[in-house]
């Protein structure tokens, strides 16, 4: 076991190949509004904060009154939509190899707890991670509200906890917090944004989160 405690996981993007799934309601919001159009590469972008602030990154000249009607838009379409979502190859087998190292394992997320319980659920994966932090119970990431209650939770120091995720939002998340991360370059955000959040590695999938720990 490496010296890592507590191993945090970004959810959309990092265990869920989820982004295009995210990508396609956003924009099915945006039609039903008759806002502005927008590239999916701009909504691929945003993926990782919380909601209200995503919509309003997405249109920063829009009134408060817009921006909620997108993320309460956006919210119902996700809620509504079929739930067969895949986790990434090797998800399931991670996280309960992880499990039964001893570490914690917690998640923080720009979800509601709404969406995340309900992905947990059909996932199966809920009784392995010991804490959870969601978007609307804290600020959004990169903000280290959510990592910092998830150490001070389960009694952990920052230099024992890793945060792994595929946007800079959670690897700056991290380096707020005083802690390490840990990029995946198979979700929403690119090698070099991932490396500019200063990562200890960035890798290619989950199989290779499981070799990156062997290897401390």
């Amino acid at each position: 076991m490496s010296h890592y405690q507590l191993i945090v996981f970004d959810w959309d993007g990092t265990l869920m190949d989820s982004t295009g799934h995210i990508v396609s309601c956003m924009q099915q919001a945006i039609t039903q509004l008759a806002l502005s159009p927008l590239d999916d590469s701009a909504i691929s972008h945003i993926i990782g904060l919380g909601l209200n602030e995503a919509a309003y990154a997405l249109y920063p000249d829009a009134s408060a009154t817009t921006v909620e009607k997108l993320a309460n838009t956006y919210r119902e379409i996700w809620l509504n939509s079929p739930q067969n979502i895949p986790l990434f190859d090797n998800a399931q087998n991670l996280i309960q190899t992880l499990a039964n190292q001893d570490y914690f394992l917690g998640v923080a997320t720009g979800k509601s707890r709404r969406g995340l319980d309900k992905v947990l659920k059909s996932t199966s994966l809920e009784s392995f991670f010991h804490a959870t932090r969601c978007a609307d119970e804290c600020h959004s990431k990169p903000h280290p509200q959510m990592i910092e209650e998830l150490m001070d939770y389960l009694g952990v120091d920052p230099k024992a906890t890793l945060m792994i995720g595929d946007t800079e939002y959670d690897l700056q998340m991290a380096l707020n917090a005083g802690a390490d991360s840990l990029g995946i370059s198979h979700g929403a955000h690119g090698v070099d944004i991932l490396r500019a959040c200063q990562p200890q590695q960035i890798v290619d999938d989950l199989h290779q989160v499981q070799t990156f720990l062997n290897n401390l």
